[in-house]
């Protein structure tokens, strides 16, 4: 048994060098070698072949010098929110299109000029140029601009590193990684690029890494290429042995620089002094050609071997011995050598581009001209090569078909949202498809283009596409990995680091960055174009927008039907919104709580306006910029942020995403220390007052607890009671009779002032905990999606519903006693109420109110649509009605019919009209809730108006049947019948909910662990508001007691589940 388990036990890999010890030899150090003489005589022969022919062709050729250059216009394609409502004129709009459509011209131009090249070997075939994109400059930025900024090669902290010996594989110095790309889509081909030595072949498996530092556990590199995400991973492996840094250097220029032509890639670090020789290269990069050996085993080649492979296949493409007797050669023995040519690299050193991958070798040339020699009459092989078009000169590009595609997708829109298409309707929408069809078909705008060039000049590399398919992701990965080793600059700023760096990477991604190529795009495409696989395998093209569209009703319906996740679920959305959806929030809380505890006598009012002017997006823009946010911020290198106002809209964004980054990886103390050092950084005073912060004056007056004045005030024994029902005794009970206490009753001894102070706190501290709940379990939904859902939660409607059912209104204290408290009224009490727990017992308890209280009406506000008012519901489907003609669409509008009664109660009667027929009226006690009324009539008398009600109750239906099991096999539908029967005549459907996920289940019996007393927490409870933000998590309900529409619950469930509720399945960053 022993012998058949060892036998069984996976082996241990391990990796060999292939010995080459003509050409090396080892030092003391352990795996250190250091190349002899005859390897510097190869590399130096290396040099004068490859790397040195390119120059000395250029030499010989006349010097171009390219036209003038028309100035060009930065056109910003979207507006700041301050301007937007500025620039909606015709005359502007007219301007914004002239701008363009001069824009598109000089593209024209400049795409013209660079087929206009001397050097260019075929007008089809794309050529880079250092700091120039195909269709003009790389970089628009001002002088400025271009000192700083990661988009720009700049990588804060990057001081240089220690020369490397060139002549050693620096063993000792160097940390060794193996590159591994998954899924293998694309990356294995038919052909790999194989080395014959000593009698075995040594197949590219791809590359190693050689940094100077050790890499620490970083996020996932990811790239979406062919419409499929890579992950490109590292693991640290023995050093190889067989290599010297000089060899790799000069492999790396001949294979990124002469034939891929990536000029804009550069690994050395921007030194103030300017002189690159200073440093070596941030990463070394060795090509890995291996073959197995028994006992998982891998034997490396030595890199000497590649440098001769290279040297022995540099010769030209078709010697001239075999061009004189090319129609001599049997038609077997050409094919074998187009056999053994096709798929690799060819390159015609000094001209433009200087590399392509041969897709064929035709020898019968005759109808093209250029392959035959004026002067010898020679007759060269055409090179045929299948490329794509640049975009701008194929269909793509084409103004006419984008106008026509415009106009397709705008009909198809338009005809789905009609009743019943007529069939002119539909035969037209068929005319467009086929003129589009019919364009893409033309020779002119064809995308997929062949081009046939003379072989002449042409030498062969031996380098095959799979390398090249490798080496077009090293700028990816070397770009996140210089990025994240500069954030450790960032947290050092900042005085945290980050257990989750993906957090800080999210928080730092604008959503206009795309991470695609590492190094200018245009050469990027260029050089996969020309030199990489030929025909790959494509995935789904909607990965590209699946989780960042969010225009659209339909995307909007979809979307907002989407129930949360049970547990928290990290999000595909790879850029900052989010994060600044819930750092907007910790922003406003933390500026609330200091706010509150500083100035005790300021009213909620005051309060507000300083809060407003320390949350305002200029003073979190300075913030950004104490913190040099902007030279860690990832963004496109484009126009978008071109002006000064949108990049410092996008720095307070971005800031405000930190600060959510913060809360989620480190906690609300965390986001707090960080935030109070941004604000009084150079100030010693200031920040001293700000954090030390004294305590509520009701907490000074008796820092050990007043509820021994209970028997001393009536209000305070009747307070007693709502304490026993709701399972929470506070130790400052005088905080909730002031919670309880309007401001109409004045100032008195017993509560110091009205609730209006807690109900400003009480507010800042529901949106925290609200927000963070939704960023952790609804990770499908964007920032905007988001606010819907906490507005559902937070509006007066909601919280009024909650102070019912938790019978607060009779304990409320007011000078002119009330029968029926207005709605704001009970909402107030109940952010008083919040305020008061915040107080006494810390956020924990808060939290715990809203896991009862508040999410779980989540489900019923998703499956009733809560979070769409009915005005907004109204204007969508009235929208999806446009006419074909292609004018404004029609919107709804709202006229005042009728106005009576008193100024103080007056009633507003409301009509509400589309394509001038009224389509309800309503009364309301303000003009708004009158046109709210009004819209919900509509929607109910006009439903056969407007389909786009019945699609939307059937998206939600079918997503509320996907999400709650509702598809059942036999046995499970029998059951479920079984159990239907018994159930009550008076149940609803609703109340089945086993299959729903838990924090769902609106009528689970409840059976956990209650709270602990107290007394218990008394002894974790902040002792005083010098540390106001901690608490310690403990548990929550996850289940509800049973609701109706409007997400109303029966007053004594609710109170019961207070007092018993189990532990919360969700993280928490808020204790």
């Amino acid at each position: 048994m022993n012998a058949l388990s060892e036998a069984d036990a996976p082996v241990e890999s391990w990796v060999r060098s292939s010995p080459a010890e003509l050409y090396y030899e080892r030092t003391k150090s352990e795996n250190e070698v250091r190349g002899r003489a005859r390897l510097q005589k190869l590399c130096t022969l290396f040099d004068e072949e490859l790397l040195q022919r390119a120059k000395r062709v250029r030499e010989k050729l006349p010097v171009y010098v390219p036209p003038p250059r028309k100035a060009r216009r930065r056109v910003c394609k979207h507006k700041h929110k301050s301007e937007a409502c500025s620039s909606s004129s015709s005359s502007d709009d007219d301007s914004d299109e002239d701008a363009f459509k001069i824009e598109q011209d000089c593209c024209m131009e400049e795409l013209s000029r660079k087929v206009q090249h001397p050097q260019r070997v075929h007008a089809d075939l794309w050529h880079n140029d250092a700091g120039e994109m195909n269709d003009g400059p790389l970089c628009r930025c001002s002088a400025k601009s271009r000192r700083i900024g990661i988009r720009h090669g700049i990588y804060p902290g990057e001081t240089g590193y220690k020369l490397c010996d060139p002549n050693s594989n620096n063993a000792g110095k160097l940390f060794h990684y193996r590159i591994s790309i998954s899924p293998p889509t694309n990356f294995l081909t038919k052909t790999p690029t194989i080395i014959k030595h000593d009698e075995h072949e040594f197949l590219f498996e791809g590359f190693s890494l050689l940094s100077h530092v050790r890499l620490s556990d970083l996020p996932v590199c990811k790239v979406i290429r062919f419409n499929i995400e890579y992950t490109i991973e590292y693991e640290e492996e023995k050093m190889p042995e067989n290599f010297t840094i000089h060899e790799l250097d000069i492999f790396f220029k001949y294979l990124f620089h002469e034939l891929l032509e990536l000029v804009d890639f550069n690994l050395m670090p921007n030194l103030p002094s300017g002189n690159v020789e200073e440093s070596c290269p941030a990463f070394h990069f060795f090509p890995r050609f291996v073959r197995d050996l028994p006992d998982n085993g891998k034997e490396v080649l030595a890199m000497v071997e590649v440098l001769r492979y290279l040297l022995d296949n540099s010769a030209q493409l078709v010697e001239r011995q075999q061009l004189l007797h090319l129609n001599q050669i049997s038609q077997s023995e050409w094919q074998n050598y187009v056999d053994f040519i096709k798929g690799m690299l060819v390159t015609k050193p000094g001209y433009k581009p200087c590399s392509l991958r041969v897709d064929q070798l035709d020898r019968n040339n005759s109808d093209l001209p250029e392959c035959v020699d004026r002067e010898t009459g020679i007759s060269h092989p055409a090179i045929v090569h299948f490329g794509i078009c640049h975009p701008q000169l194929s269909y793509a590009g084409n103004p006419e078909y984008q106008k026509a595609w415009r106009e397709y997708v705008k009909y198809r829109h338009l005809m789905a949202n009609m009743s019943k298409p007529s069939f002119k309707d539909k035969r037209k929408l068929e005319e467009k498809e086929q003129r589009l069809q019919e364009m893409r078909t033309q020779g002119r705008m064809k995308r997929n283009i062949t081009v046939a060039i003379s072989s002449e000049g042409f030498y062969r590399t031996g380098i095959m596409c799979d390398v090249v398919q490798h080496a077009m992701l090293i700028p990816v990965l070397t770009g996140h990995l210089r990025f994240h080793k500069s954030l450790d600059l960032l947290e050092e700023s900042i005085g945290y680091r980050f257990k989750n760096r993906y957090l800080l990477q999210l928080a730092l991604t604008h959503p206009s960055y795309k991470e695609n190529y590492g190094t200018n795009p245009d050469h990027a495409r260029n050089s996969l174009t020309n030199c990489g696989i030929r025909q790959p395998e494509y995935g789904d093209r909607k990965i590209h927008y699946m989780n960042t569209r969010k225009r659209g009703i339909n995307t909007l319906v979809s979307i907002m039907s989407r129930f949360g996740k049970e547990h928290e679920t990290v999000s595909n959305i790879t850029h900052n919104e989010r994060l600044e959806f819930l750092g907007d929030a910790v922003v406003e809380f933390l500026s609330s709580i200091h706010l509150f505890f500083m100035f005790p006598e300021l009213e909620e009012g005051g309060l507000a306006t300083y809060r407003a002017a320390i949350v305002q997006n200029q003073h979190l823009a300075l913030l950004a910029k104490k913190l040099q946010l902007e030279e860690f911020m990832l963004y496109a290198h484009g126009s978008d942020l071109c002006h000064e106002l949108e990049l410092r809209h996008a720095m307070a964004n971005c800031f405000e995403a930190l600060m959510g980054a913060l809360l989620l990886d480190g906690g609300i103390k965390v986001a707090d220390e960080v935030f109070t050092d941004a604000l009084f950084r150079q100030d010693e005073k200031l920040l001293s007052i700000w954090k030390n912060l004294p305590e509520h004056p009701l907490q000074e007056q008796e820092p050990l607890g007043d509820r021994s004045c209970i028997d001393s005030y009536r209000v305070l024994k009747e307070l007693t009671k709502f304490e026993d029902s709701i399972g929470i005794k506070f130790k400052h009970i005088r905080l909730l009779a002031r919670a309880f206490t309007d401001r109409s009753i004045g100032f008195t001894h017993l509560t110091l002032g009205s609730n209006q102070r807690l109900e400003f706190l009480g507010d800042t501290v529901l949106q925290l905990i609200c927000s963070e709940y939704l960023y952790r379990h609804f990770p499908e939904h964007h920032e905007g999606h988001l606010s819907l859902l906490r507005s559902s939660l937070v509006n007066n409607r909601t919280q009024a519903v909650v102070c019912d059912d938790l019978g607060m209104p009779k304990y409320a204290v007011y000078a002119n006693p009330k029968a029926d408290l207005k709605t704001k009224d009970r909402a107030d009490l109940l952010e008083a109420f919040l305020g008061a727990l915040y107080v006494d017992k810390g956020l924990l308890y808060c939290e715990q109110f809203c896991h009862v209280c508040l999410f779980p009406r989540l489900q019923l506000f998703i499956m009733n649509q809560d979070w769409n008012d009915p005005k907004s519901k109204l204007q969508q489907c009235c929208l999806t009605l446009r006419t074909m003609d292609g004018g404004e669409p029609d919107i709804p509008y709202y006229k005042v019919v009728e106005a009576s009664g008193p100024t103080n109660t007056r009633v507003y009667k409301v009509a509400v009209y589309f394509r001038s027929k009224r389509l309800a009226t309503s009364s309301g006690s303000s003009i708004q809730q009158a046109e709210m009324n009004a819209a919900k009539q509509a929607l109910e008398n006009s439903r056969d108006l407007f389909p786009q009600l019945d699609h939307q109750k059937r998206v939600i239906a079918k997503s509320i049947k996907k999400q709650t099991g509702n598809e059942l096999d036999n046995d499970s539908d029998r059951q479920h019948q079984e159990e239907k029967i018994k159930r009550p005549k008076y149940a609803t459907p609703l109340q089945d909910e086993s299959h729903l996920p838990k924090q769902y289940r609106m009528h689970e019996n409840i059976s956990s662990d209650e709270l602990p007393e107290d007394e218990d927490f008394e002894s974790t409870a902040p002792k005083s508001p010098t540390m106001p933000l901690r608490s310690n998590r403990s548990g929550s309900s996850s289940s509800s007691s049973s609701s109706d529409s409007d997400g109303s619950t029966s007053s004594p469930k609710c109170k019961r589940r207070l007092k018993k509720c189990s532990s919360v399945s969700s993280k928490s960053s808020l204790g």
